[in-house]
């Protein structure tokens, strides 16, 4: 569908273009709050980002395409989380996630643009990454690194015994791995 024609739709609150918005950014959206957000808070940061969306919807002037304004909303929505553990830190803090240098550290009065850029950059160089993968590993990548599907889940849907599952998804995301250390994006 026509990205202009979308807006409007959603800008008269129809419902059926906001499910195809969900359809098409949910699982865009869910990859990047994992950067930001611990694993139990990620539906609700979700749900946060796809709330303003809706509620910001009428305020869109189409200076930007509509993708980078929702992923604004997104590091914006994963910036408030991390500004509230930090007010809030928890006992169990998992110190071998692998997290980004300097999140979190800029002023919250300002948007420090050129890394808005370079996360954005980023992110089309790891897309450009997952095209080198063979189908099947970037299918298996996406059901559970980006739709959450379980290992069994996975296993149903493709029809595949869930060791195979396993076994798959591992080899894959070792040759993710792999170029991702080559484009030294790790």
């Amino acid at each position: 569908m026509n990205e202009k024609k979308l807006i409007e739709r959603l800008k008269q609150k129809d419902r059926e273009a906001f499910e195809e918005l969900y359809n098409q950014y949910a699982p865009k959206i869910y990859f990047t709050l994992k950067r930001f957000v611990d694993q139990g808070e990620i539906e609700d940061a979700l749900q946060e980002v796809f709330l303003k969306i809706f509620k910001g919807i009428h305020n869109f002037r189409g200076d930007a395409k509509l993708s980078t304004w929702i992923y604004q909303i997104t590091i914006n929505v994963g910036k408030d989380y991390i500004r509230k553990k930090k007010k809030n830190p928890v006992e169990n803090i998992d110190l071998t996630e692998n997290y980004t240098e300097g999140i979190g550290i800029q002023p919250e009065a300002n948007v420090n643009v050129s890394n808005e850029v370079l996360d954005e950059l980023e992110m089309e160089k790891i897309k450009n990454i997952m095209e080198k993968l063979s189908e099947e590993d970037r299918l298996l990548i996406k059901l559970r690194d980006i739709d959450g599907l379980s290992y069994d889940e996975i296993a149903k849907k493709l029809n595949k015994p869930l060791g195979s599952i396993k076994s798959r998804l591992h080899y894959a995301r070792k040759k993710f791995q792999k170029l991702l250390k080559e484009e030294n994006l790790v």
